[in-house]
């Protein structure tokens, strides 16, 4: 019997101690926190942990990749806010986990990440595949860690109590060979909440309020810590009520109409030097969980007064940035502080400011004539329904969707802007699709990113789930191609094909559907949607759209 409250969470736990295998252990405890599956790639040490989940609860999900497993096991912990968890074996299997637990570390995801590690009596010896795990993981998670087998229920507990807490990221468990078929007599803890954040200090709050009131014209920095915490609608009525501009980076698309009065446009992405022109008049920028992972406050940002709502301190560089105010803590508190001020009056022409939204919106409608990634950007906004998600990969296309894209909804949008890997937008889908199954869900990816996931078209095919992969195919890396002519350098080394290859009918039992038009497109998207499993729609597009459009100037 053990006491009804583990002392250092605080969560009520069943009354009785249960025996059983450490593997039905993990996967009853994993079940208990809300995990329906686990990515990975297995191995003949999971296998006893496999067969506790022959239930299917939580539900095995095997990848072609152990960093698909990762991917998908950030974007489940974004969507349901419960860790995601996600395996690899040792050694090769473990490296190539890694990168997609970075993921989860630089885009604020809990998650949980096993491995199998050689036993006790092996550590420090040489054997085949194996390398130290705990060496491995500890730049790329908040805590890394060798499971014990007394007291497991604790470890587990801190664990998901960790990957949770502020600023959500990875934990790395690595579990000793044979432990899965160890007995263990422990109890299932219930469902462990997130800890709550402290509120700001009344000091802050009042400094906070004193800048604002003094300022002519303030500006709203909005990041992804908002979207995490549920910040949208707050921020909307204090834009509203003082009538002031929002800038948002990439990953809090959707937290802010794009069509709304107050909204300036999208920091680091296409058209970013028309942003620029709101950012630089601002004398006073208010940054509302602003992550700098996803883009450094000093990249864009006027040498002007900073206040800084966040859970965690301001990252700048303060020899030249020397007015910061951090208001540390629960970031609804310091926003409902500013909405008990009285209106205000400040100086912004919100007249200019539509003027040039305006303006931006209208360079991104395709030229006559042209099939680039505008033509597709354009008919999927007008196929996808406003509850859809949209995944996307990392390269040219990123940065326009991140500006062009109408995001109707928080997490409408899914991108790895902080870790920024190739590879991302294919299992992001797949895992966008497993946490919200009632939402249409839809991949776009350069032909860069489908040569690396090509393989889990396999895994899609066995989810068996409606989701649209669209790859903008034009045979080159053409991020990096850019930014090669910017350099005026001779283009080198991006080329993925000298021609463009060959469209087949399926892959790996995923219907392919060609388009290289307007009309061809429409008529793929109408058909891949209505489709009951995944379907690839390949276009073959012009990319000479991006060259005008990203890689501008943010100041």
């Amino acid at each position: 019997m053990i006491n009804s409250y583990d002392s250092s969470n605080g969560k009520k736990l069943e009354d009785m101690d249960q025996e059983m295998t450490f593997a039905q252990y993990l996967t009853k405890f994993l079940k208990a926190q809300g995990v329906k599956y686990i990515f990975g790639v297995p191995s003949g040490d999971w296998l006893s942990y496999m067969e506790a989940m022959e239930d299917g609860d939580p539900e095995f999900v095997l990848v072609a990749n152990e960093a698909t497993g990762g991917f998908m096991a950030t974007v489940y912990g974004w969507l349901t806010g419960n860790p995601g968890v996600c395996y690899g074996t040792t050694g090769p299997g473990a490296t190539n986990l890694s990168t997609g637990v970075g993921s989860a570390l630089l885009d604020r995801a809990p998650l949980i990440a096993l491995t199998t590690e050689p036993p006790a009596e092996m550590v420090g010896r040489i054997t085949q595949m194996v390398i130290d795990h705990q060496t491995l993981f500890k730049p790329v998670t908040k805590h890394t860690f060798s499971m014990q087998m007394n007291n497991v229920e604790k470890q587990l507990i801190d664990a998901v109590a960790l990957a949770k807490a502020e600023v959500p990221g990875p934990i790395h468990i690595g579990l000793p060979q044979g432990m899965g078929d160890m007995n263990v007599t422990a109890a299932i803890p219930s469902f462990i909440e997130r800890e709550a954040i402290s509120s700001p200090s009344d000091e802050a709050i009042s400094h906070m309020k004193e800048q604002f009131i003094s300022s002519k014209k303030p500006l709203l920095a909005v990041g992804l810590t908002s979207i995490r915490l549920g910040l949208g609608d707050l921020i909307v009525k204090i834009a509203e009520k003082f009538d002031i501009p929002v800038v948002l980076t990439p990953m809090a698309k959707g937290l802010i109409d794009e069509d709304h009065r107050c909204y300036a446009g999208v920091l680091f992405h296409a058209l970013s030097d028309i942003v620029a022109i709101t950012n630089m008049q601002a004398d006073l920028v208010v940054g509302i969980g602003y992550d700098p992972v996803e883009f450094n406050y000093e990249s864009w940002m006027p040498e002007v007064p900073l206040v800084h709502i966040d859970t965690t301190a301001c990252d700048i560089d303060k020899q030249v940035y020397t007015q910061i105010l951090d208001v540390l803590g629960e970031p609804k508190v310091a926003l409902e502080a500013l909405l008990t001020l009285d209106a205000l009056s400040f100086d912004w022409d919100m007249q200019a400011l539509q003027t040039r939204r305006e303006d931006m919106f209208s360079r991104f409608e395709p030229k006559p004539g042209v099939f680039g990634p505008l033509s597709v950007l354009k008919i999927l906004r007008e196929i996808l329904p406003d509850d859809g998600i949209l995944t996307c990969d990392v390269g040219a296309h990123t940065h326009l969707i991140g500006q062009a894209w109408k995001t109707k909804h928080p997490y409408g949008q899914l991108m790895s802007n902080g870790w920024s890997s190739m590879g991302f937008g294919i299992p992001a889908a797949m895992g966008a699709k497993l946490a919200r199954p009632e939402a249409p869900v839809v991949c776009i990816t350069g032909d860069g990113g489908y040569m690396m996931m090509a393989g889990e078209m396999a895994t899609a095919k066995r989810i068996g789930k409606n989701i649209v992969f669209i790859v903008l195919s034009d045979t080159k890396l053409e991020l990096i191609k850019l930014k090669q002519l910017k350099r005026g350098k001779v283009t080198e080394g991006t080329d993925l094909s000298t021609e463009q290859p060959q469209i087949p009918e399926y892959m790996f039992g995923v219907p392919v559907l060609p388009a290289d038009s307007t009309e061809s497109l429409k008529s793929a998207l109408t058909e891949a949607f209505a489709s009951d499993g995944p379907v690839i729609v390949q276009a073959i597009i012009d990319p000479t759209e991006y060259e005008d459009l990203i890689l501008r100037k943010h100041k």
